[in-house]
């Protein structure tokens, strides 16, 4: 114990790296055999799930990579549309889909758009609750013989990713695999009762191994929570740092403890669901308890009020799912200000946006809607990289004009940046004061002309900005005392 508790103090000390903290801007990506039938009924969020109270929430998943999941209830969405579909053709039987449309998959592809769009870095699942497995693993499933790619899509894109300037990270599913417990879940409580035991938690540490000794992931993301104890747990993030000393772990390492085992029963399930509904109502969605150790925080398609001090992502598809949905129209997706206000947003409170895209299972190419919010990035990347990338937060993390559109503060250097979304070229922000030798430039260096009245700073802009967003550098800007 007092071995574990020096351990635990050692990894505690060890802070975020450098590249985590300048980076922003992640790309995750989910492309799982789920992604060849691509189908998750598409009202409401996961969020909404969390906080219905009802027992069989998780059956109408907006996650079209639960789909596997989701046929287990016979009524639901997910179960109509494949009988009408697909008829009664089993799930594993996408797998081979999945291989068959490689043919077409163009690694380097995704790459350049990924960094086009200003990712620094890209979280691949290299392993869901499916339980398949997007490298040639050596270690043998159990219970479905050869259920992983016999390609290494896992290295492949890797190699193109790294080969593109950007950090390689993996996720993999420790806390499920249906290969090994296939229950169906419909509430966070049948969630915990789902996670397997036996052979599994041997299975799925040096499963990890492998991928830590094969790909050195810059990032190993977890998901759901891990089914060793804390020890071995602790001696896998000792592994992990040792292979990457610049890595990155996440917050759903929650190990397994005896209490989990409530979940077995009836009383403890609903124990289990009514603390979930309690805590997602209070969090505004999902955020996951903090394990005994993590580098950053998770939270899932939501984000915090504040700035925070511990490093966070935010982590969310462009539309409600993670993997592909088919299903999805236009008015589920996120709008280009949305997407623009969201990233600046997070980033003016100490997070990075973890981004998902949900690749076709069919043939490996990124939907039309997705490239086309990568494009919205990439359009906006010259105008928000000088206060984005490698800033950090402000004594404030935003304000809004006195027209009413919202800005957003960080700090590169000695420099305050302001990002406002909208078209004014007159701005007034009401909460911030520049020194009288202070001044104000734009994103390319030229000055912005400026004066300070009681309504608060105004700056004016030479030209509308054409991209609906515009970023001015603040010299000797501080915020404004209140009551002035």
């Amino acid at each position: 114990m007092a071995n574990a508790r020096a351990t635990l103090g050692r990894l505690r000390d060890r802070g975020i790296p450098e590249w985590w903290a300048d980076a922003k801007l992640g790309v995750f990506i989910h492309w799982t055999p789920a992604s060849v039938p691509a189908f998750a009924p598409t009202q409401g969020t996961y969020g909404d799930l969390l906080t219905s109270g009802r027992p069989d929430a998780f059956a109408e998943s907006p996650y079209a990579e639960w789909y596997e999941n989701s046929l287990r209830f016979p009524d639901s969405s997910a179960a109509r549309h494949h009988r009408s579909v697909w008829g009664d053709r089993p799930y594993a039987a996408f797998a081979d889909d999945f291989v068959a449309g490689l043919d077409r998959w163009d690694p380097e592809a995704w790459a350049a758009s990924f960094a086009e769009a200003g990712a620094r870095y890209v979280v691949l699942v290299a392993k869901h609750c499916d339980g398949w497995c997007l490298w040639p693993t050596s270690v043998a499933n159990p219970n479905r013989a050869g259920w992983h790619s016999s390609r290494d899509l896992v290295g492949e894109l890797g190699e193109a990713v790294r080969a593109a300037g950007m950090r390689f990270g993996l996720y993999y599913c420790g806390g499920l695999d249906w290969t090994f417990r296939d229950r169906p879940m419909g509430s966070m409580g049948s969630v915990i009762d789902a996670i397997p035991r036996g052979d599994y938690p041997a299975y799925a540490d040096a499963q990890v191994r492998e991928l830590i000794e094969r790909y050195a992931p810059d990032v190993l993301w977890n998901d759901v929570a891990w089914p060793g104890s804390a020890e071995q747990l602790l001696d896998l993030f000792t592994t992990y740092y040792a292979a990457v000393p610049e890595g990155v772990v996440n917050d759903r390492w929650l190990p397994f403890s005896p209490l989990m085992l409530a979940a077995r029963t009836s009383v403890g399930r609903r124990m289990i669901d009514s603390a979930a509904r309690r805590q997602a109502i209070a969090d505004g969605g999902l955020i996951p308890p903090r394990p005994p150790h993590f580098d950053v925080r998770t939270p899932e398609y939501t984000t915090f009020d504040g700035i925070e001090s511990t490093p966070w992502e935010c982590v969310r598809g462009m539309d409600h799912s993670f993997a592909y949905n088919a299903a999805s129209g236009p008015e589920d997706f996120l709008g280009r200000d949305e997407l623009l206000g969201m990233l600046v947003d997070i980033v003016a409170k100490g997070g990075n946006l973890l981004l998902n895209v949900g690749p076709r299972g069919v043939d490996g190419s990124i939907p039309s809607e997705q490239l086309d919010r990568l494009g919205w990035l990439s359009e906006a990347r010259a105008v928000l990289e000088p206060a984005v990338f490698a800033s950090r937060p402000w004594s404030i993390p935003g304000t809004s004009t006195r027209a009413g559109d919202p800005v957003r503060f960080t700090v590169v250097g000695e420099t305050v940046w302001a990002t406002v979304l909208g078209t004014d070229t007159e701005i007034t922000l009401p909460e911030v004061t520049l020194a009288d030798d202070g001044g104000a430039s734009d994103s390319n260096g030229h000055p912005v002309d400026w004066q300070q009245g009681d309504e608060g700073l105004t700056l004016r802009l030479e030209h509308r900005p054409p991209a609906g967003i515009s970023t001015i550098a603040l010299h000797g800007a501080a915020p404004r005392p209140s009551g002035r």
